[in-house]
């Protein structure tokens, strides 16, 4: 049995929260129509049952629930499984909503990723070698990353190191010695992260020890055997599910002695080859059934959550998909984009983030400088739509690139980029400052106008953010595009280029493809 609590919107008031990948949609306003459910569908990133109000009112449930934002009211569907919560905060605007519910519902620990993921540029094979990385690739890259002048960072291999799904050896013959190569990339400075999932593949004897020891998801499924006529009935067997490298089986996760076993392959991993993190991929809610058999009771979400949970032991951990979990040390990306400009691609990144901030997610990544989806990248790229994106994403907590800028580029366009790379290294201090109070106080790291500026009528911009309070940043997004209009708040601003702009103003700024333009706040 379900209900529906109505909210009536105040006049002028804006909403935020759901599902991150909406953030081009948000706020949500009296002219809104919009529906969501938080049940099984996250669009492929992550999702948090938190709603906040920029006159400091929120919206809160520990477990999945329906929204509809329609002819200026709020609707929140409520069944006996889930209660909502709803409050207004002290101080009436988007941060003080933002940061009550923080503090009741998801308070921060005061633990943080690693520091080198924000000292740092993340590097990444996915696109650089798609489903083939070899020992001899990723020397070759890493190798090649120092050769651009670029800094060392977190390094990740990405899907097909091992030799099959939940059997996490190295594959052998791509990576004849994994640990002489984990030693040289420490040697060169960089840190490595591997890429894990929930699934295990069948046909393997992991796949039999698991599914005895009941580690897996089931199902009831109808039993054929090989004298079909005589023996057809009904049992428990393993969920095979589809996904893109596949059918495999999955983890139950709710099973503590499940988490264990899967805790326990990334534990001798770490200790046996010195791999320093996690990228854990898949977990996404739309692909667990609700009538899949666990251990423990689980929605879709909440299996979401579990595997959330797996990532919590380590310094780098970095997730695509996620549930709840708000405040929590863990590296939260954008799903995988094309290379494109609009929808799908580069646009996509900043009000995601945007959103990643407004849910408990600080540390927040773009997906990677280009595009990182397999298939979504061309051979041939569009060099002013790469550059634009490392612009973007240079104030960013976390910048992530997998084509290597001189790998890609000309010397021309190569010039342009490691300007904006030394640019990172000049400011990445200053968001390693800024990552350190998000785990203090769950502030984001990058932040809405609205968030900052709450009497500046900036809660419809969608192209420009805040690195913490102190820098304004203003890309340009679009193709072809050399000037830009920008939205000062009160104060006084020093631009990159030297001027000084007293605020609140508009204001159009020269942007040749030589320039991000970022100001500074002064008072």
């Amino acid at each position: 049995m379900s209900t529906s609590t109505s909210i009536k919107l105040l006049p002028g008031e804006y909403w935020w929260g759901g599902l991150a990948r909406h953030g081009d949609q948000m706020p949500f306003h009296a002219h809104s129509q919009y529906r969501q459910s938080l049940h099984r569908t996250f669009s492929g990133n992550q999702a948090c049952p938190l709603l906040v109000s920029s006159q400091g009112r929120y919206v809160w449930s520990e477990t999945p629930f329906a929204f509809e934002f329609k002819d200026g009211w709020l609707y929140l569907d409520e069944t006996s499984e889930n209660a909502i919560i709803w409050g207004q905060a002290q101080e009436s605007d988007l941060r003080g909503a933002y940061l009550a519910a923080g503090r009741k519902f998801f308070p921060p620990d005061g633990q943080l990723p690693h520091e080198l993921s924000f000292l740092a540029p993340q590097y990444n094979t996915w696109i650089d070698m798609g489903k083939h990385p070899t020992q001899e690739k990723v020397l070759r890259y890493a190798q090649d990353v120092l050769k651009a002048g670029m800094r060392p960072g977190v390094l990740i291999i990405d899907d097909f190191w091992y030799r099959n799904n939940g059997v996490w050896e190295w594959d052998a013959l791509a990576f004849p010695q994994p640990k002489a190569l984990i030693e040289q990339l420490h040697q060169l400075g960089f840190m490595v992260v591997l890429w894990v999932s929930p699934w295990v593949t069948a046909d393997t004897r992991t796949y039999q020890e698991l599914a005895a020891a009941g580690y897996l998801l089931m199902a009831d499924q109808q039993v054929i055997s090989e004298d079909a006529e005589l023996d057809q009935h009904r049992e428990k067997a393993p969920i095979l599910q589809h996904w893109w490298n596949g059918a495999s089986a999955v983890l139950d996760l709710s099973n503590p002695e499940a988490f264990g076993w899967f805790q326990s392959q990334l534990d001798r991993l770490a200790a046996d080859y010195n791999v320093d993190g996690f990228k854990f991929d898949g977990g996404d809610p739309f692909r667990y059934q609700p009538s899949d058999l666990s251990f423990a009771s689980r929605t879709p979400s909440g299996h979401c959550e579990d595997y959330g949970r797996i990532g919590l032991k380590y310094s780098l951990s970095e997730y695509r998909a996620c549930w709840k979990l708000g405040n929590q040390p863990l590296i939260q990306r954008v799903r995988d984009k094309a290379h494109v400009w609009g929808q799908g691609g580069l646009w996509d990144t900043i009000p995601t983030s945007l959103a990643h901030g407004l849910m408990g997610y600080p540390y927040t990544c773009p997906d990677m400088v280009g595009g990182g989806e397999l298939g979504g990248v061309p051979e041939k790229i569009d060099p002013e739509l790469y550059i634009r994106w490392a612009q973007s994403a240079t104030f960013f907590p976390i910048i992530q690139y997998s084509m290597l800028p001189n790998r890609v580029l000309d010397d021309q366009h190569l010039a342009l980029c490691m300007e904006v790379i030394k640019l990172r290294e000049h400011i990445a201090p200053e968001i390693l400052r800024f990552a350190k109070h998000a785990a203090q106080t769950g502030e984001p790291i990058m932040r809405h106008m609205a968030y900052q500026f709450p009497d500046a009528q900036m809660e419809q911009i969608h192209d420009q953010y805040m690195l913490g309070d102190r820098y304004l940043v203003a890309p340009v997004i679009n193709k072809g595009q050399v000037r830009r209009l920008i939205r000062f708040p009160g104060g006084r601003w020093l631009g990159d280029d030297g001027s000084i702009v007293e605020g609140f103003c508009e204001m159009e700024v020269e942007a040749p493809l030589s320039r991000l333009p970022w100001y500074t706040r002064l008072d």
